[in-house]
């Protein structure tokens, strides 16, 4: 699994700074316009309107990363 350095927030523009305390979103940091995006989408797909609840977005959102070897 590749490795890239969070940016350190002062770095990052403050209209694209996303309130993302996991850092799951803040590897984008290094093409701030992208973070704000991907963090949109984020939003979009977990907390949107749609047949699965949060609780299960979630539960599939861990597996994947399980799966991955994702360490968050």
């Amino acid at each position: 699994m590749a490795f890239i350095p969070y940016l350190p927030d002062e770095a990052i523009p403050d209209r694209d700074r996303v309130p993302d305390r996991d850092h799951i979103i803040r590897i984008h940091g290094v093409h701030s316009r992208v973070m704000r995006q991907h963090y949109e989408l984020y939003v979009e797909l977990m907390r949107g309107p749609g047949p699965l609840t949060r609780i299960q977005r979630e539960m599939i959102g861990v597996a994947v990363s399980a799966a991955n070897r994702c360490h968050y």
